[in-house]
């Protein structure tokens, strides 16, 4: 028989967390997925956009890295196209961009470890949130070890975001002229997965009211307050959708 002693160190001796690398490589492994291709056409989109507006190589790749939500990079171009005013341009792009602040605050504290984790490192994993990492991000990372989660999202973003970068400079060199009809429908892949995705991973009701009041109120803002439209479609459908369910739920209807 074992001494007492031995026996309970056996029992106290956890694993070796996996290393930051394997997470990260699996993330990048993750990213070879439709989502992944789904963004890249919507891209390639875009860079057709780019340059029948006239920027530079230089330029649309600048704002493909540094910027990297989609919409927002169409609303920049618009306005760049149209001779908007800087100030101007950049309100524009910040209230295209809003609804970044509440899916990142969702995030980070999934994928933070509470005592370990740098703020640092939760700023490059910010500029990684966009709708297909944040949709994959929310649906996956729960089901992973606390501390793979970090790295694996960040070598997932970071491998979509490269990738994507590389495929939008392609197509603007190769691709010449974009039929306006296929420049739109692939941009419009991007929104359509969102939805089909979101609804999927949807796990409460007030989740699929706020999308159905969205699909309802989008229209109606975007008429009458053009430029604030998303902003207004998610404040007003979203609490909507929280009062209605939260009334349904204490049987008032």
């Amino acid at each position: 028989m074992a001494p007492m002693g031995d026996e309970t160190s056996d029992q106290m001796t956890a694993p070796d967390p996996e290393p930051a690398r394997v997470w990260m490589a699996r993330g990048a492994r993750a990213a070879v997925s439709i989502p992944a291709f789904i963004l890249t056409a919507a891209f390639v989109g875009y860079a057709g956009l780019a340059r029948e507006t006239g920027l530079s190589l230089a330029e649309t790749l600048a704002m493909t890295g540094f910027i990297w939500a989609l919409p927002s990079i169409v609303v920049l171009t618009g306005a760049l196209s149209s001779g908007m005013g800087l100030i101007p341009a950049g309100i524009a792009v910040a209230l295209a961009s809003v609804r970044l602040m509440p899916m990142t605050m969702a995030l980070m504290p999934i994928i933070k470890v509470p005592g370990k984790t740098r703020t640092w490192q939760l700023l490059i994993a910010s500029h990684f949130v966009a709708v297909t990492a944040w949709v994959f991000a929310m649906k996956n990372l729960p089901e992973m070890t606390r501390e793979g989660r970090l790295p694996f999202f960040i070598g997932f973003g970071g491998s979509v975001t490269c990738f994507v970068f590389c495929m939008t400079g392609l197509a603007y060199l190769l691709v010449e002229r974009l039929p306006d009809m296929v420049a739109g429908a692939l941009v419009l892949l991007t929104p359509v997965y969102f939805l089909c995705s979101l609804w999927g991973a949807a796990r409460v009701n007030a989740d699929k009211a706020a999308m159905v009041a969205g699909l309802a109120l989008g229209p109606v803002f975007f008429l009458y307050l053009e430029g604030l439209d998303l902003l207004w479609t998610g404040l007003v459908g979203g609490t909507l959708a929280y009062l209605v369910t939260r009334v349904m739920r204490r049987g008032l209807f």
